[in-house]
């Protein structure tokens, strides 16, 4: 029999009800509560049973299966053979895994393929020697993803302890896979290489295949400009390996331990009989201001990544966002200096970065490519907290002149900020592109109109200040009036024309000037016709003109800037309906 009683009744209330209705009807008896739960029992014989105790649940832990798991997955993190590592600090560099740990710390969040190529070395237990050199832990390349300042990122990392970071068949698929990814979340992705290239002695499978390395290079082109793709170089990075930098849109190298070649010194000496050493032969320092394929030099592993901190900074997700804004702050110099920066006379040198100082947010410069073609600065910063890329010419180089070098970083750069909605402001003081046999042999013609290309396919908002002269084709490549600026702002020293005046005067005088046998009246004549000439392209005349849309006051300059670029910040501009232009 089973009797239902109010749950509030006590332990000994039900008992008593148990034994009692036991006794009187002679069958056993069973008192629940109104939810069904047993509160007490009793037989027919008299007896009462209390609910038993329930048995303790057994306290679970890892199995003897998960330990085992784990011992392998420490194995593997502990990398390739101890002896490899106990190199890494006199070659002044990180294990890879401490290097994650720098980059990440407690943001990092998973890593894929730990396991891959697990079975070649560890089958049952096998070559798990700490010194063996057929260890090969993650296949010796680290994929995975992160949050770097604020930022999901994926990233991939080489091993260089397992065999000199070195690429095979299961690392291969691993970094295709992370670029793949890449494309479908729209995350930046960071390269951390440290690379001696193919695992030449297991290239069957992974050097031609469809889904080989060289697919790497394909998915860097597909993943150019719709996510930032950042390389960070550790090491060598030998023949395919120094190929994903070059491709990367920005490159760091760290200084006396890095370098990048076609070909290892050995393999170079062996095709040319040329002896050389890795640093000269693909050092940071030919790569700074040689071949122009560094971005920026780090002093070690700690400045680097503090160098990708601040890059990041003036980078979108993707080509679909915007750039991150930041609280601005006021010039690190006042703008009420800038036209004593500016010197009177047209042909006399000063360093931009004066006049930059006092239009841009106070340390938010981060000049790129800085020792390759140095008459062009090339450098992001923040106006009002908001990402700008600069292109200045640099008057203390080569008076500002446009060499081959300078155009072709120039033109990089502008690709590289109108892929990622940046806005462009363009400092014009040069007297054009630089003449002479030597530049045509280095292309200046070709560099020139790569550089005129990308200012006129540019589609972000664009700014061009006329800082002094403005000769030649020099205008053009800088943005000038015909190039669709938002704005042509003209200071007050500002000059436009097709040469300087004594070219000029040289071009079209010549022969009359040559005439006049009196010296002082040649010179008086002169003269007096430099002065036509310069009032002839004066700013004040440009702005009669309409040439130029304003006339301002340097010390007003940033003020200027900073409305402009506000103004126009959703400007929209198309380009003819074309699969693409010819020029590269």
């Amino acid at each position: 029999m089973r009797v239902k009683i109010a749950s509030d009744t006590t332990d000994a209330q039900a008992r008593a009800i148990a034994e009692a209705m036991a006794s009187k009807y002679r069958e056993d008896v069973t008192v629940v509560d109104d939810g069904g739960a047993e509160l007490a029992s009793a037989s027919a014989d008299g007896g009462t049973d209390e609910p038993a105790d329930p048995e303790p649940e057994p306290e679970l832990g890892p199995t003897a299966r998960e330990e085992a798991l784990l011992a392998e997955i420490d194995e593997i993190l502990a990398g390739g053979p101890e002896k490899y590592k106990d190199q890494l600090p006199d070659q002044g560099k990180l294990f890879v895994r401490d290097r994650i740990d720098l980059w990440f710390g407690d943001d990092f969040l998973f890593e894929d393929g730990k396991f891959a190529a697990f079975d070649d070395w560890h089958p049952d237990g096998a070559n798990t020697d700490a010194d063996d050199d057929d260890r090969l832990p993650a296949d010796g390349l680290i994929t995975g993803a992160a949050e770097f300042e604020g930022r999901d990122v994926h990233f991939m990392a080489n091993d260089y302890t397992v065999k000199r970071g070195s690429m095979a068949a299961k690392g291969v698929e691993k970094f295709l896979r992370m670029q793949q990814r890449a494309l479908k979340t729209g995350k930046p992705v960071l390269y951390l290489m440290d690379s001696s290239g193919g695992r030449i002695d297991q290239q069957t499978g992974f050097f031609a295949n469809r889904e080989g390395i060289g697919k790497y290079y394909y998915n860097h082109s597909m993943l150019s400009g719709r996510v930032p793709q950042i390389c960070v170089l550790y090491g060598p990075c030998i023949a395919g390996a120094a190929y994903t930098p070059v491709f990367a849109d920005f490159t760091v190298m760290v200084r006396d331990v890095s370098a990048m070649a076609i070909a290892s010194p050995r393999m170079v000496e062996m095709v040319t009989g040329e002896q050389i050493d890795l640093q000269e032969l693909g050092g940071p320092d030919v790569h700074a201001a040689h071949s122009g394929s560094a971005d920026l030099i780090a002093d070690d592993e700690e400045h680097a990544r503090k160098l990708v901190a601040k890059l990041i900074g003036y980078l979108p997700n993707n080509s679909d966002e915007t750039p991150p804004r930041t609280d601005g702050q006021a010039p690190a110099a006042s703008p009420e200096g800038i036209d004593a920066v500016v010197p009177q006379e047209p042909n006399k040198g000063y360093d931009m970065f004066d006049v930059i100082d006092r239009i841009v947010d106070a340390g938010s410069t981060l000049e790129l490519r800085s020792e390759y073609g140095p008459e062009i600065i090339t450098a992001f910063a923040r106006i009002d907290g908001r990402p700008i890329g600069i292109v200045a010419n640099q008057p203390a180089h080569r008076a500002g002149a446009i060499f081959p070098d300078a155009a072709e970083k120039a033109a990089e750069f502008i690709w590289t900020c109108d892929a990622y909605d940046i806005p462009l402001l363009y400092l014009c003081d040069t007297p054009g592109f630089m003449a002479g046999s030597q530049v045509e042999k280095d292309g200046i013609l070709e560099q020139g109109k790569k550089m005129i290309y990308a200012t006129s396919s540019a589609t972000v908002p664009k700014q061009s200040v006329v800082v002094r002269k403005a000769y030649g084709a020099g205008i053009y490549a800088m943005s000038g009036p015909a190039y669709d600026p938002e704005s042509v702002i003209g200071l007050p020293s500002g000059e436009i024309a097709i040469m300087g005046p004594e070219a000029a005067i040289n071009a079209v005088y010549a022969r009359k000037l040559a005439e006049i046998d009196d010296e002082d009246e040649r010179e008086r004549m002169e003269r007096e016709l430099r002065e036509e000439y310069r009032e002839d392209i004066d700013v004040h005349r440009m702005a009669s003109e309409v040439v130029v849309d304003e006339i301002v006051p340097p010390s007003d300059l940033r003020e200027e800037l900073e409305a402009r670029f506000a103004f126009y910040e959703t400007v929209e501009k198309d380009l003819p309906d074309k699969k693409h232009g010819t020029v590269l």
